[in-house]
């Protein structure tokens, strides 16, 4: 719908003016201006009519400002900042007080003709603020204008972006009102303006405040809606500056709970992480441990209230010991380098932690690859293990050697260690294996206790009898395959076990249970297990009877079930919950009825005005009969008689999609950008089963290529809202090769992007640092000599002359675990073909962009690119990448 914009102004003819008068002032005007040309239009002018104020407020010069050479005036007085327009959203009836003792409500004002008038008082400068939203659809340029004659600050989204630093007198008898400019680049969603409006005593003129936006490039005044208060929608800033809960933990007695939680500095490139501590009967925060530091690894001390924590510095580490009864905290480590792990022993007499070691250069400046991982720069350096006593503080050195050991379990009575230690054997399928060994801590003597490939953890039961051990559907031969012979598992969806140390025997406990294992945990009886699956695109609890091995399913109220921790000697356990449109936050869960409760909602602040669209959920049968899982992300407001442009997101490779959220590719947010999101989980994907997860081994895209393409069609036949010739899609490693291979495939989509992708299966296999190791599983017993058609023939460089669709590749220039040169040799084809791609490396970064303003750049390319071939608005990409 367009809405037409008319500005105030005197009528030239009055309404009952005769039409012959109204055509000669026409004709006049057109005679005025010279032949084969239009008088320019002038850029329409929104004026910023709906604020909220706060003030005026007293604001004093302070003490000896006369002193200084220059003297501090009122200019500087302006950059002295007394409230953060940073702080959480002005709202009507909120008060604002002043360090000076002054206090002040905000309140709404309508502006005038000249603007917002404040009352003045006194001889001394007044401060006064003025805040107003604008919202915009999609990205938008403009300029903004705030205008008077004393001075003033202006704030977009608590940045300072303009000021004017002097005051205008007035000159025969008119006011002479200067402008505080700026040009803002405004993303979709809203953006908090903030006026800082300082008086100048001696100037005479009256005190008003005009600002007025101009519509800038190819966007309609409609395009902005500038008001008071103004519902938002997901952005960047709440992805990436909202407080988030990072971890959870809970005493022995189940009577405490700790929330690590973190967030993103006002400085925006460092963030802090700090701890709160919670009493579980009454909910009440007890006290928050909080000091720039960051604070990771909560270890609470068994039989006591007493916790540890690390507080590191950049590459130094100190472990606290905080004492709640005693109310002390004391370092009992300090500032060690290379601190790894930490574990307390059973009776809270010990701490078990692990250093790193470097190894010395190579003085020749050269060096011999020792086998296939030590192409890794950090395989060479070594990590052992350490014992602390505790409170005597003495050390004792527990491991040593040419390989590194790790702690994998304590026994319940204290009396020895699983050690781990892996062995490299390129003999067999994933050319390592995994050797566990019992220490006696009596006499530091090791036994030999399993050897083995596939491993991924193991667990002592309660009595110190039976390990639970985690690993592929191979780490015991067949004994945990669910498969016809023949078929190769898919060694990635992880199962349980039973072992027995005493007679080295296995059984499987999850072989005929579908969901793949994250997690497990003794129920404090020791008579049941509670496990963390991935179950489709969920996690979720199991709580299970060994015996009978039955399951059932633990009702925690959210879709991601993670960092399950449990008390020891009580019934209570602390979880993270999250979920479509649900940020993360930290529960209660009673395991003696299933009860949650909430302990700490840190978004509650950051998204209170936040709306988001609502999800959908959406499959369909494949060529084999089998459902395909997908959800739909549906923009905020959706209307159904719309039609919208459409983003899909895929992963095809082991693991599905979860259903967290945000996360590096936030669905919420592309929705809240007014795209229609889908996901989908094609074949391969671990939590369906072992018979859905072995379609991943030796397919490299051949089925999930062929399924994302029907998925889509059925989706875009099933869903009339969507604009069939507006699709793009997406996929980061193993998707992003997905996305190579799709565009070699079809043409359906009008865009594509590819972070990290593979475009040569072999190149990846022989450089990536685990390109061999993950083909062990998507490629088992298969090689360049052997499987052409996989190596060569599913790699998008050799289907590089079939592409149609305008591509975005991007890649961490400094990524180890998929090298750049995978996009690089695929751009260089693009071009060399005369295709529609580009080619963004972001500089420093491994797989993942970590660094926050880079990966503010990198979530905005990805978007501007959409926005260009999806709705046809090119205005941000050419912002981003102006053309040389």
């Amino acid at each position: 719908m367009h809405h037409s914009y008319h500005r105030k102004g005197n009528s030239a003819f009055s309404a009952a003016a005769p039409v012959a008068a109204l055509f000669l002032g026409i004709l006049f005007l057109c005679s005025s201006l010279p032949a084969g040309t239009e008088e320019p239009a002038k850029p329409a002018e929104i004026p910023v009519r709906s604020w909220l104020a706060a003030g005026p407020l007293p604001a004093p010069l302070p003490a000896f400002a006369a002193e200084g050479k220059p003297a501090f005036g009122l200019a500087d007085l302006l950059k002295f900042e007394p409230w953060d327009p940073a702080s959480p959203q002005p709202r009507e009836g909120q008060p604002l007080g002043f360090a000076g003792g002054g206090s002040t409500t905000w309140v709404k004002r309508e502006a005038g003709e000249q603007g917002v008038e404040f009352p003045v008082s006194g001889t001394n400068p007044q401060t006064a603020y003025l805040a107003a939203h604008i919202g915009v659809r999609d990205w938008a340029a403009a300029t903004l204008s705030v205008s008077s004659a004393h001075l003033l600050q202006v704030f977009l989204d608590g940045r300072p972006v303009a000021s004017k630093t002097a005051s205008d007198k007035k000159t025969d008898d008119k006011a002479a009102n200067g402008k505080a400019s700026a040009d803002l680049k405004l993303e979709a969603g809203r953006h908090l303006l903030v006026v800082k409006a300082l008086r100048d005593p001696e100037n005479a003129s009256p005190w008003t405040i005009e600002a007025l936006l101009t519509p800038g490039g190819e966007d309609p005044p409609n395009a902005f809606e500038v008001s008071a208060w103004a519902e938002d929608k997901m952005s960047l800033r709440h992805l990436l500056d909202a407080a988030r809960v990072t971890d959870v933990s809970i005493s022995d007695d189940g009577s405490l709970a700790g929330v690590s939680l973190s967030r993103t500095k006002a400085s925006g490139e460092e963030s802090e992480s700090w701890l709160e501590l919670y009493d579980i009967p009454e909910g009440r925060l007890l006290g928050t441990y909080r000091g720039g530091l960051s604070i990771t690894n909560i270890d609470w001390v068994p039989g006591r209230r007493s916790f540890s924590y690390v507080a590191r510095e950049k590459s130094l580490a100190t472990l606290w010991l905080v004492d709640l009864e005693q109310g002390t905290s004391e370092p009992l480590l300090r500032d060690v380098k290379g601190l790894g792990r930490i574990s307390w022993s059973p009776d809270g007499s010990a701490v078990f932690y692990s250093i790193s070691e470097e190894p010395e250069k190579d003085p020749e400046g050269t060096r011999t690859f020792r086998n296939l991982p030590d192409r890794q720069p950090y395989w060479r350096r070594l990590s052992h293990l350490y014992k602390l006593s505790v409170p005597e503080g003495t050390k004792q050195r527990l491991t040593a050697g040419k390989l590194s050991a790790g702690l994998i379990a304590v026994r319940p009575d204290g009396r020895s260690l699983i050690l781990g230690r892996q062995l490299i054997d390129t003999s067999r399928r994933p050319y390592s294996l995994t050797e566990l060994s019992l220490l006696d801590l009596a006499t530091l003597e090791t036994q030999p206790l399993w050897k083995g490939p596939w491993f991924s953890g193991a667990e002592w039961s309660p009595d110190g009898r039976t390990l639970l051990f985690l690993g592929g559907p191979s780490l015991f031969g067949a004994l945990g395959t669910k498969l016809p012979k023949g078929r190769i598992p898919n060694d990635y969806d992880t199962q349980a076990y039973f072992f027995d140390p005493a007679t080295g025997k296995a059984s499987a406990l999850t072989r005929d249970f579908d969901p793949s294992v994250n997690d497990a945990f003794w129920a404090p009886e020791g008579k049941s297990l509670y496990f963390t699956v991935t179950e489709a695109s969920y996690i979720r609890l199991y709580r299970c009877d060994p015996e009978s091995k039955a399951f059932r399913r633990v009702e925690c109220g959210r879709d991601i079930v993670g960092r399950v921790r449990a008390a020891k000697n009580s019934h209570w356990a602390v979880f993270i919950g999250s979920g479509p449109n649900d940020p993360p936050k930290a529960y209660l869960l009673n395991l003696e009825d299933d009860s949650v409760r909430l302990l700490r909602d840190p978004a509650a602040v950051d998204y209170a005005d936040v709306r988001f669209g609502r999800t959908e959920a959406w499959s369909f049968r494949n060529k084999r009969g089998r459902e395909i899982e997908g959800l739909v992300y549906l923009p905020p407001g959706f209307d159904p008689e719309r039609r919208y442009p459409c983003i899909v997101n895929y992963y095809g490779g082991t693991s599905p999609i979860s259903r967290d959220f945000g996360g590096r590719y936030p669905h919420e947010h592309y929705a809240a950008l007014g795209y229609v999101v889908y996901v989908l989980q094609p074949s391969g994907a671990v939590g369906y089963g072992q018979e859905f997860s072995a379609l991943h081994v030796n397919d490299w895209g051949a089925i999930v290529a062929d399924e994302i393409i029907d998925g889509v069609k059925k989706f875009l036949a099933a869903h009339s809202y969507v604009d069939p010739k507006q699709v793009g899609c997406i996929g980061a490693s193993y998707g992003g090769f997905m996305t190579m291979l799709l565009v070699t495939k079809t043409d359906l989509f009008a865009c594509a992007v590819s972070h990290a992708g593979i475009s040569s299966i072999s190149s990846y296999w022989g450089e990536g640092y685990w390109g061999y190791a993950y083909n062990a599983v998507a490629a088992a017993e298969s090689f360049p000599w052997n499987r052409p058609d996989i190596y060569i023939g599913q790699s998008p460089l050799f289907r590089a002359d079939k592409v149609r669709t305008p591509l975005l590749l991007l890649h961490g220039a400094a990524d180890t675990n998929v090298p750049s040169g995978e996009s690089t040799q695929m751009f260089t084809a693009l071009k060399l073909l005369g295709r529609e791609a580009e080619y963004i490396q972001i500089l420093d970064q491994d797989h993942h962009i970590l660094d926050r303003s880079k990966r503010l750049t990198w979530t905005r390319t990805i978007m501007a690119w959409f926005d260009r071939w999806l709705k046809n608005r090119p205005s941000w990409w050419n912002n981003l990448y102006p053309s040389p």
